[in-house]
């Protein structure tokens, strides 16, 4: 006998048990010992470096204390700071690495063997932070498969006779019976045995539609349950599932994430020979170490220490206050030389919901009329594409009267009565079964998705919908290439390739790839960064990890906690224009952040050779030093002030 399990209300749920977390691997460490300690040296670098120069300048001009004392902060700050400093400046050498950093180690010494030791902590604190900024970018992408973990549920619920009990997801096997509950996310692929409803697939397959799901539906892992209770039968394990998979693709992106070179080491392979070759031809050829001295001095390489670091944080600013958030400094760097631009289609260059595009009308029905009749009776339909009929009334200004007699029988569709006329909307395979007077005239299958109307029993028309393009989609793609200099733009998708055949048409991209799985889409992103530089945009979970392996990757909207985790960036307004303000923001931060470090460093050369000609004195070396700095982080101030024209399209 059948046993009909009644489904309790979402309160009355059993609650689930916290999800597992990387803290069952790595215990979570008090902040002081020895092991947490270590992982944050370069953050405590930099914080003991300001208070101890803080500490210093009290002492020295508030209390007026003896030199003794008030140099005793930054003796601690040069032992404490500096010295693993010299220990990787020392690991640099024997690679053979010359970047700024090895400079300023350099410096460091010489400001220990020159007594400026205030000088000397200064340099502790630019390398220190600089260092904690790297970690922190670093960090930041090993939370993506966190967002990925707490996403999934950490128990399913399973049918046994006629009661439900919690199954953890490990103990799923295939063919077990589960209940999803509504809002629910489902925890394994499988196939729908009993209810009735719809699911959000959006962020897993780049399907942009709620699917409706009845007896026979399939459903996947890490799909939201619409407001109806659903019973699956399990196809795959849940380690098995695509949600699994995604995880794993996620995993093999991170671990082979590749490593950019920053723009003050680009810049530190030329400026740290230069530097070395004049202080040693200095020393060389007056015999007076004291030339050697003054010309490291003043060669310090603060304005790629500090003018870049000031750049960058400045338009990471300016980004917040225009709702774009920057997560990693290095795509500030990198996206201006994106030649490759690589487009996602759902919620990216479209909408993300479906738009009424077409209503063919049969002879002897007008369209305001058929329109009317199918809009009142969707105002009782939770049907995915009930919103955008009623959307379509409301641009047309259609006074709709009221529907009596509604009803929605699974795979049968909506049937009502408005203004005495029967109305009827389901499918065509519907109207062809039951043989409806007039379907004959019923026009071929085209692209996107199709409800079909019978009014008093005979075929009235069909309504076609698509995902919609947005208003500035087209424009956005057609600016890229002679205002950004992309050279090459490309829609990867998950949906059908007719629909993104369709929205490729629309906006002007000839390049497609449709119908591709998470694996495929890491594939081919791959394979195009290692030709060109890439910048993905996408909104969904299934772009997670092309999103990492591309060079850029850029989130738009808030719609997947771990799309805005795998992303570089994040694009909180559901705007185009902020994707385009994002690149005039970068190529600004670029161009002030190259006029400060390139003009500090020709000065710093220029001061060079007056001190290795003995016209400059250390002391006064560090003077002239500190004038460079002070020019060359004035104008990198300049990238927290927003430009003129922030988007041009």
């Amino acid at each position: 006998m059948k046993t009909t399990l009644p489904v309790p209300s979402v309160s009355s749920l059993p609650k689930a048990p916290a999800a597992a977390t990387a803290s069952e691997d790595k215990p979570n460490l008090p902040w002081y010992s020895p092991a947490m300690l270590w992982r944050r040296k370069s953050t405590m670098s930099a914080a003991l470096s300001i208070v101890a120069i803080v500490v210093h300048l009290i002492l020295r001009y508030a209390v007026h204390s003896t030199q003794a004392t008030y140099e005793i902060p930054l003796f601690v700050t040069l032992a404490v700071g500096g010295i693993p400093l010299l220990v990787d400046l020392l690991r640099k050498l024997l690679k053979r690495d010359f970047g700024t950093d090895l400079l300023g180690g350099i410096s460091i010494v010489t400001s220990v063997m020159l007594g400026q030791y205030l000088a000397g902590s200064i340099i502790v604190l630019m390398l220190a932070g600089g260092e904690a900024l790297e970690n922190y970018a670093l960090r930041s992408a090993s939370s993506v498969l966190a967002a990925l973990a707490k996403r999934m549920p950490s128990v399913a619920h399973g049918k046994r006779g006629s009661e439900v009990v919690d199954v953890a997801l490990a103990d799923i096997a295939v063919g077990d019976t589960l209940i999803i509950y509504p809002h629910e996310i489902c925890p394994a692929d499988g196939e729908v045995i009993e209810g009735h409803g719809v699911m959000d697939e959006s962020y897993l397959t780049g399907e942009p539609f709620k699917i409706t799901k009845t007896r026979g539906s399939l459903v996947i892992s890490g799909a939201v349950n619409g407001e109806g209770a659903l019973t699956i039968r399990t196809t795959l394990k849940a380690a098995d599932s695509r949600y699994a998979k995604i995880m794993e693709v996620m995993r093999e992106s991170e671990s082979k994430r590749p490593q950019l070179r920053r723009l003050g080491d680009q810049l530190g392979t030329i400026y740290t020979p230069i530097a070395l070759t004049v202080a040693a031809g200095a020393w060389t050829y007056s015999g007076d170490p004291i030339r050697f001295l003054a010309v490291l001095v003043i060669a310090t390489p603060c304005p790629l220490l500090l003018a870049i670091p000031i750049a960058i944080i400045g338009s990471i600013s300016l980004c917040a206050r225009r709702a774009i958030i920057v997560k990693s400094p290095v795509v500030l760097e990198q996206v201006g030389e994106c030649r490759t631009a690589i487009f996602d289609k759902t919620g990216t260059l479209t909408y993300g919901e479906p738009t009424l595009t077409d209503q063919l009308v049969a002879p002897g029905f007008q369209q305001p009329e058929l329109l009317t009749l199918v809009a009142s009776l969707e105002r009782y339909s939770k049907h995915p594409l009930a919103r955008a009929i009623l959307n379509a009334a409301k641009k047309d200004s259609l006074e709709l009267p009221e529907a009596t007699e509604v009803s929605e029988r699974p795979s049968q569709g909506l049937v009502g009565s408005v203004s005495g006329h029967h109305v009827q909307i389901t499918s065509r395979g519907k109207l062809e079964s039951q043989k409806t007077p007039g379907i004959e005239n019923l026009p071929p299958i085209g692209g996107g998705l199709e409800c079909v109307v019978a009014i008093d029993k005979k075929y009235a028309g069909a309504l076609h919908f698509r995902d919609a393009p947005r208003a500035d989609s087209r424009s956005f793609v057609r600016h890229l290439g002679p205002n950004h200099r992309f050279g090459r733009m490309m829609i990867i998708s998950g949906d059908r390739e007719s629909e993104v055949r369709y929205l490729a048409d629309q906006v002007g991209i000839k390049e497609i790839y449709a119908e591709k799985s998470p694996e495929e889409k890491l594939a081919i992103v791959r394979k195009e960064t290692a030709a060109a530089k890439t910048l993905y945009i996408g909104d969904g979970i299934n772009d997670a990890p092309a999103m990492m392996a591309a060079t850029v990757g850029m989130a738009i909207g808030q719609n997947s906690d771990v799309t805005a985790e795998a992303a570089g960036v994040v694009v909180m307004d559901n705007d185009l224009s902020k994707v385009d303000e994002f690149l005039h923001v970068s190529r600004r931060m670029r161009v002030i952040a190259l006029q400060s470090a390139v003009g500090g460093m020709v000065f710093s050369i220029v001061g060079m050779g007056f001190a290795a000609a003995g016209y400059l004195s250390p002391v006064n070396g560090a003077i002239t030093q500190e004038v460079i700095d002070v020019l060359a982080v004035l104008n990198a101030l300049r990238a927290a002030f927003p430009p003129k024209v922030m988007h041009d399209f």
